[in-house]
């Protein structure tokens, strides 16, 4: 293990869940947790996931060797400009957002001289957010993606692939650009569509939605994710995010003349191909 004192901005799911991954897997240094509510940070040092906690930003990172960014993306700019003086030199800051090349374009030039950032986005998690869904195991065989920039320094980036190799994560590594392309097309547009459904079935018939069985919950589990996280996801990657929800407008926008023209044939061919490309990921 290449830190010993890790600080981890945003004591939620996913910073909660890396910090019991590092403390069941032998980490034997100090985690400190960082954000605004006392009691809460109170609560998760008593089950044992922190060490320590501060509410005030730079006394909670000014021993850090390595600090985790893991509050929702939109607060990161504004965080990094609190603490930017307090981060000691050799430090490294990374971040597990769902958004790269924005982040990338906005935290790179805030790094104080002889501070380090490393992109990174583990694709794991659930819908529940808080310390109390955490657990240990979120990482395993999941992936993470690491995303270095030109400006992104080399033994920096192998510290990080190092920092999720031992929560036994799978590292890929992608440009910023590609990330976001790829996840607004994965990840962001089916959390955007999922609130649209929801809000859509809600808008034909008040308390339709109580009708719905299993397979309505499985395709809108999503839609019970962090409102403020997916906002603040949806400005920083507008561009791609917009892109996806077209593409697949356009797709919707065909079913619908397929069922008008009462093509039933073509519409079974649509639906057949997409059957065979979810099956394609079945196993995964």
């Amino acid at each position: 293990m290449n830190f010993n004192n890790i600080t981890i901005i945003g004591v939620g799911l996913i910073g909660s869940s890396f910090a019991l991954a590092l403390k069941e897997r032998g980490f034997k240094g100090s985690i400190t947790g960082v954000g605004r509510r006392e009691e809460y940070l109170a609560r998760a040092k008593e089950k044992g996931i922190i060490d320590r906690y501060a509410t005030v930003y730079e006394e909670g990172v000014k021993d850090a060797d390595l600090i985790i960014l893991a509050s929702p993306v939109g607060q990161f700019e504004q965080i990094i400009n609190r603490i930017g003086s307090s981060i000691k030199k050799g430090a490294i800051v990374t971040d597990v957002g769902s958004v790269k090349a924005d982040i990338i374009k906005k935290i790179e030039p805030l790094m104080p001289e002889g501070v380090s950032f490393v992109g990174g986005h583990p694709i794991a998690g659930k819908e529940c957010p808080g310390f109390d869904a955490a657990i240990p195991d979120l990482f395993k065989n999941a992936k993470c993606i690491i995303t270095p920039s030109y400006n992104t320094d080399k033994d920096a980036l192998q510290k990080i692939r190092d920092l999720w190799e031992t929560v036994e994560a799978r590292i890929v590594l992608m440009s910023p650009e590609e990330h976001d392309m790829i996840f607004a097309a994965v990840s962001h547009l089916p959390h955007v569509v999922a609130y649209a459904l929801v809000n859509s079935i809600t808008e034909m018939k008040d308390g339709i939605l109580d009708n719905g069985g299993k397979g309505l919950k499985d395709m809108t589990r999503i839609a019970l994710s962090p409102t403020e996280l997916w906002r603040d996801i949806c400005a920083c990657n507008q561009k791609e995010i917009l892109a996806s929800l077209k593409t697949f407008s356009s797709s919707l926008s065909g079913m619908i003349e397929l069922i008008e023209a009462s093509d039933w044939v073509g519409l079974e061919k649509e639906f057949r191909r997409a059957k065979e490309a979810r099956q394609s990921i079945e196993s995964d």
